[in-house]
């Protein structure tokens, strides 16, 4: 098979991720802010949870696209552009988002930046897919809904506050995305093995802890309501990384 543009690098969206959390402002109001009202929050998980939905569909309409429509695959493998061009869009739009806490808080611009990122990651993502067989991307999207549904529901249920792990998961980000780039300059079965396992954990201890600020009430640190786009992008980001982990395990 051609070789699909980008299947040795580093997971693109981990290192999105890792953008997402180097900004410092987002930081702050994380930690700084809570819901004061029960209303107030159940509307915002809410329009989190809605907007999380659109983005997942259109995610797994790009996915289905690649997998079974033989012209596009073709398509894209003939002319990488395609997928130079959803790379540095997506990233482009991620650091804007990330730097202008403004912008991300303003309607309509966040939903329009926000569109772009998740048709450009959607993109990115079935381009992924190409090199794998059809039951083989249906199995990994099989196992990451159970995963995620599992993680949500633990995280509404556990007595841990797993907000308090920001620091600790950042480290652990920053150990895969260096891990990552061993696994692609010296490749082996064990190693790529490892990497997929730790990258799939890593990234199901941040759906618990994205899910667990997002949800505010009795853990120590939540997220301002005007987030709301923060913090379904986080949650996207969670997601499409454990599926790309398992997938390529």
């Amino acid at each position: 098979m051609a070789e699909v543009p980008y299947q040795n690098m580093e997971n693109p969206s981990a290192a999105a991720k890792m953008a997402v959390h180097l900004d410092p402002e987002s930081q702050v109001e994380i930690r700084g802010m809570s819901f004061s009202e029960q209303s107030i929050r159940r509307a915002f998980i809410r329009k989190v949870y809605l907007i999380l939905t659109v983005q997942l569909a259109i995610t797994m309409a790009f996915i289905c696209l690649f997998v079974y429509h033989e012209p596009a695959k073709a398509f894209t493998l003939n002319n990488p552009w395609i997928a130079i061009t959803a790379f540095i869009t997506m990233f482009a739009v991620l650091i804007v988002m990330a730097c202008c806490g403004e912008l991300r808080r303003k309607t309509p611009h966040n939903f329009i930046f926000l569109a772009l990122f998740t048709v450009a990651q959607g993109l990115m993502l079935g381009i992924v897919t190409i090199r794998y067989e059809a039951n083989e991307v249906l199995t990994a999207v099989g196992i990451t809904c159970l995963i995620c549904f599992g993680l949500t529901i633990f995280s509404l249920q556990t007595k841990w506050d797993f907000t308090m792990m920001g620091g600790f998961l950042f480290v652990g980000l920053l150990v895969v995305f260096v891990f990552g780039f061993i696994v692609a300059l010296f490749p082996g079965s064990a190693a790529s093995s490892v990497y997929s396992a730790c990258g799939a954990l890593l990234f199901s201890l941040y759906l618990v802890y994205d899910t667990q600020i997002m949800m505010g009430g009795k853990h120590k640190y939540s997220i301002s309501p005007e987030e709301y786009i923060f913090a379904a992008l986080n949650l996207y980001l969670d997601i499409i990384n454990i599926f790309l982990f398992i997938l390529r395990r």
